[in-house]
């Protein structure tokens, strides 16, 4: 019986072509071995209704109960949480506006204009000075009033707004005492971080909130959109398998 040449000779001539068992006589030639199959790497499973899944970035997510089902928007568990009271407070208030805009002087034309657009766009009522103050109005007068008709306050913390917090304490502690005390304020870092925050509000920088550093304006907005927005599906079914009062 021919044996392969392999062991003694090795295959040196077309591929095995010179062996016995593996060359033209055995009717096939010599083939290397194959290697091992190769696999695509497990995606992450789409984000469901359920809490503790986990997004395509590997980042958790969750989903908050005030989120309509046919939004997209990825929150953290974090944020579910430290939302969680804003949208309490918020829902119970029947206001004039769904958000007051709070912002540095400087960035009324630049990055709180923008902040403004987008909140529009997503449908939310806003008190911005830029589009609410009327030549001649008392602006101290008129931004008291504006927070008062506001269901919360969405606080754009750029470079400006700390310059601001840091010469003009009566920021944080006049204008926007009462949200603080009610949990009605969302600030959103932009261009700053939370800890050069602490180092001029502590009490502003303990509430939580957003960052641009983290996601991008335009999806911040929609979270804020969806917290003071109507009664999401998980609470309309809460409230209406609740018994009615006698």
């Amino acid at each position: 019986m021919s044996q392969c040449t392999a062991p003694v000779r090795g295959h040196i001539r077309g591929g095995g072509a010179d062996c016995p068992v593996h060359g033209h006589r055995g009717g096939y030639g010599y083939a290397p071995p194959r290697p091992y199959p190769s696999y695509p790497p497990p995606t992450a499973p789409a984000r469901g209704s359920g809490s503790g899944s986990i997004s395509g970035g590997g980042r958790r997510t969750t989903r908050p109960a005030w989120q309509p089902s046919a939004s997209t928007a990825s929150y953290t568990p974090q944020q579910v949480r430290d939302l969680g009271p804003v949208r309490a407070a918020a829902v119970a208030r029947t206001q004039e506006h769904d958000v007051f805009l709070c912002h540095a002087w400087p960035d009324r034309k630049a990055d709180a204009k923008d902040v403004y657009d987008l909140l529009v766009g997503e449908g939310v009522s806003v008190w911005f000075s830029e589009v609410t103050l009327r030549p001649g109005t008392d602006m101290r007068v008129a931004i008291e009033k504006g927070l008062v008709s506001s269901r919360m306050g969405f606080v754009l913390v750029t470079p400006a707004m700390l310059d601001k917090l840091r010469t003009d304490r009566s920021i944080a502690n006049n204008e926007l005492s009462a949200l603080l005390r009610r949990n009605l304020l969302v600030p959103v870092m932009h261009g700053v971080t939370f800890d050069e925050l602490d180092q001029v509000s502590p009490t502003l920088a303990s509430r939580g909130g957003f960052s641009t550093a983290e996601e991008p304006m335009e999806d911040i907005v929609v979270k804020i959109a969806e917290l003071v927005g109507t009664l999401a599906d998980e609470e309309a079914d809460e409230l209406s398998s609740k018994p009615a009062a006698k």
